[in-house]
Order: structure tokens, then C-alpha cells, then sequence
């Protein structure tokens, strides 16, 4: 599931996951790192959720699943995000916690879901999921992505 926050300036070790948010002028940047590319995603929905609520202590209140055709990875991030911005913007569903494992053909993803009215906001949600040094991919550690969003 996903992992702890607080890692800026710390050093990473294989299998450590977590994500942050990175200061950028007008939009939000964030980054992700896990032992495994589906971890990664998690975080990465994680990352973006905390960009605009406060969902600690909140106890789901439903589930959904997400199924994510094979693609390239930059395309699964792209497409995952969006789909959780689209729940959030339609549905008014915050992804409370995430599982994400790899299927034969693509990814499939399990969002534990709570209302938009049951988490704290924090900031106006994101709306769209910015391709421009979009990026996901292993590395000496694990897997690590990072991605702009607009809000």
C-alpha cells in the first residue's frame, strides 16, 4: 500500500516507498518511488490526493476498480491519474488507498474510495495530468515516476 511522506533529503534504500510534493510555481509537481512499478502507481495516486485533501483517518466508504489495458509505463501513470482526477471531478470519489498488481494484459488497479464532503480539503483538486516531463521507470532503488499536475 502506500507509504510515508516524509522523505526529503533523506537517502533511499532498495524497496523503500513514499512520495512528495515538489514546489513549483503555478502547478504541482510530484514524485513517487517503490520496489515495484504497481507500488509506484500507488504512490503517485497518493501523492496527488494529498496535493488537495487530508485523507488520514478517513475510513472508505466504497471501492472501485480500474482496469488499465497493457501500454507503455508514461502511458499507465498518464492513464491512472487521469482516472482518478476524473472520480474526483464526476463522482466526487477521494482514493483513500490504493493496490494496484499487474494482470495479463494490462494493470488492475483497486481504489478504496471516501466522498469528496468526508475529507478534509486542503486545496482545489487537480484538473488534468500534464504529459511534459511526465516520466516512470526503474532504477537502482526501485521503480520512481514523476509527474505535473494542473490545479
Amino acid at each position: 500500500m502506500v507509504g510515508d511522506t516524509g522523505d526529503y533529503g533523506q537517502v533511499r534504500r532498495p524497496g523503500d516507498s513514499g512520495h512528495r510534493r515538489v514546489p513549483q510555481e503555478d502547478d504541482v509537481r510530484i514524485e513517487a518511488w517503490a520496489g515495484s512499478r504497481e507500488n509506484c502507481l500507488a504512490e503517485a495516486v497518493a501523492a496527488v490526493v494529498e496535493c488537495f485533501a487530508d485523507v488520514s483517518g478517513v475510513r472508505p466508504t466504497g471501492a472501485g476498480r480500474v482496469r488499465l489495458e497493457e501500454a507503455s509505463d508514461d502511458d499507465l501513470l498518464a492513464a491512472l491519474l487521469d482516472e482518478v482526477l476524473y472520480r474526483i471531478q464526476v463522482h466526487g470519489q477521494v482514493p483513500v488507498d490504493v493496490e494496484a498488481d499487474e494482470a495479463e494484459g494490462g494493470l488492475d488497479v483497486r481504489l478504496a474510495v471516501a466522498g469528496l464532503a468526508d475529507v478534509r480539503v486542503t486545496g482545489a483538486p487537480p484538473t488534468a495530468v500534464a504529459w511534459e516531463e511526465l516520466r516512470i521507470g526503474p532504477g537502482p532503488y526501485g521503480w520512481s515516476c514523476a509527474v505535473t499536475v494542473d490545479g
